[in-house]
């Protein structure tokens, strides 16, 4: 005699700790935030997650103690820089997925795995259709400008970082170039360092934009630099901050946020030096 057993359908991790803020802005955009138990200190979108969630990570380390207390079932990390976390996490018998999007279509493709993940892969597609159709927009805006701008993206100020790629390539989209488009493809910051900043000064860039992760981006500083007086961003003023919460998390604030700051930044120049 066979005995049928009843399986109950998986539901997915039902206690996530976020250790960085873009998977914790998109479970809240997807209504899935009951599943979170843990984020990290950094997370400021949505900003009632620091009200609603222990904080339990940094960067590079994390509280694992308490990590280890919330009984997650899934941790959630972004980047080889975690990976000591992920270890000590997997050697507590602690299921980790840690992801290392760098790349606008990777971001996507980490977005639709996380709403999977949850049970949401059809709500996540729909609000990733709706983010593409937003970049589509702006690309086919962008494309009509008569000129596009040389951009300058600074991640960090000392020692120089530019651009990393996903943020490139949302320059690009936005209507303007990326004057160092061959360190965007190199993941980590310090493959990104900018040794001489005279090199910034020769491909004199029409815009400065600065997003120091961590601390703030002082525009009067950056003018100030020597040599940097002839740079046509310099002489016209073409100096702006976005905040790193909004275009340095390989998320949805990148998608959304971050890349409107950039076309609107990018059309504003157009509309005097185009």
């Amino acid at each position: 005699m066979v005995v049928a057993h009843a399986f109950s359908l998986p539901q997915g991790p039902q206690r996530i700790v976020c250790l960085t803020e873009e998977t914790t802005e998109w479970l809240y955009l997807l209504e899935q935030e009951s599943r979170i138990v843990g984020i990290s200190g950094y997370t400021v979108r949505p900003r009632r997650a620091r009200d609603e969630k222990p904080r339990v990570s940094a960067f590079t380390s994390a509280k694992i103690d308490k990590i280890l207390a919330l009984a997650p079932d899934c941790v959630l990390g972004f980047s080889d820089m975690q990976a000591d976390i992920a270890a000590a996490l997997i050697c507590a018998g602690v299921p980790v997925t840690v992801f290392n999007q760098r790349s606008v279509a990777q971001i996507f493709d980490v977005l639709f795995q996380v709403a999977a993940m949850v049970g949401q892969g059809a709500q996540g597609l729909a609000l990733i259709a709706n983010m593409q159709q937003q970049l589509a927009a702006l690309a086919e805006a962008a494309a009509a400008l008569p000129r596009r701008p040389k951009i300058y993206f600074e991640e960090w100020d000392v020692p120089h970082i530019s651009a990393i790629q996903w943020v490139s390539e949302l320059i690009g989209m936005a209507g303007g170039d990326d004057i160092f488009p061959e360190l965007a493809a190199q993941s980590l910051g310090r493959q990104r360092i900018i040794a001489d900043g005279s090199e910034i000064v020769r491909r004199n860039p029409d815009i400065i934009i600065g997003s120091w992760c961590g601390k703030k981006f002082r525009p009067e500083s950056v003018a100030a630099r020597a040599g940097w007086g002839d740079v046509t961003a310099v002489k016209t003023g073409q100096i702006f901050e976005i905040k790193s919460a909004d275009i340095l998390q390989p998320g949805p604030a990148a998608l959304t946020d971050g890349v409107a700051a950039l076309h609107r930044i990018v059309m504003a120049w157009s509309q005097v030096h185009g």
